[in-house]
């Protein structure tokens, strides 16, 4: 199997990085907040945290492609860096400290692109999580001071925790029913959000989550801390990985009904 230390320690140093700037301009009073075509907002530190983390890889990584939120795909070839500079815009510009970097190195291989590290930095919560393929997930501060992740064993759904981003989605494309089913057949429900979740669920804390509409670049780094961590992620579908433009995450456990809830339609 190959050695992707080296890959892991470059996409520390670029989280090291973008936490420096990104915390420097959370909650300050003059950010400046875009709208983009989708109608979601964008602001100053997610752009300049990606150009910052891009510029960083093509030194140390010319021959790497890059795909990031607000700048696009560059480049081609067998690797592809994947980056969302601030996945939690919304809680970013609201002073919100739930918001996290996500970085991920995909391989090319069997069934297209697949994530191979994944570094998750959420700096206002003082918080980091990481995995490489083969190598297994961690959270702590640093690669030497660092604890293994490790999904729960909850086997019952009527024992489960659920988290969820927002109940919007799910109605939009008719699973809402499906969705409050599976609330009901649940333990707890809390409505954490974005990257957070799939975090939880890496450490055992949270036992399910899903979103209804996601990009590759809000699930290549959760998608691979979850599988090192022990558990499964896929879209919706059941299909692995991070390219269904949806996700479902749990322990491994409690998948199949997981997935069997969410994809009611009436």
């Amino acid at each position: 199997m190959p050695d992707y230390h080296d890959d892991l320690r470059l996409a520390h140093v670029l989280a090291d990085a973008a936490d420096a700037q990104t915390m420097d301009r959370f909650k300050a009073l003059d950010l400046k907040v875009e709208t983009k075509p989708d109608m979601t907002p964008v602001s100053e530190a997610d752009k300049a945290a990606e150009e910052l983390i891009r510029s960083q890889l093509q030194r140390a990584r010319p021959r790497d492609a890059i795909l990031g939120e607000e700048y696009g795909i560059e480049g081609t070839g067998p690797r592809r860096w994947v980056i969302d500079p601030i996945d939690g815009t919304k809680n970013y510009v609201r002073g919100v400290p739930v918001w996290a970097t996500l970085i991920s190195l995909m391989e090319a291989g069997e069934g297209g692109f697949q994530p191979v590290v994944g570094v998750v930095s959420a700096p206002a919560l003082g918080r980091r999580w990481w995995a490489a393929k083969g190598g297994g997930a961690y959270t702590g501060r640093s690669l030497t001071s660092a604890t293994r992740l490790r999904v729960s064993e909850v086997s019952r759904l009527s024992d489960a925790s659920l988290a969820y981003s927002s109940l919007t989605g799910w109605e939009e494309q008719g699973r809402l029913d499906g969705f409050m089913n599976l609330t009901r057949a649940v333990w707890r429900t809390r409505g954490y959000g974005d990257f957070w979740p799939y975090m939880m669920v890496a450490e055992g804390s949270v036992d399910i989550c899903a979103e209804p509409e996601l990009s590759l670049w809000d699930m290549a780094a959760n998608a691979i801390v979850v599988t090192e961590a022990g558990g499964s992620f896929t879209g919706l579908d059941g299909r692995p990985g991070p390219h269904s433009g949806n996700a479902a995450a749990s322990n491994g456990l409690l998948h199949d009904e997981l997935l069997g809830y969410l994809n009611q339609r009436y």
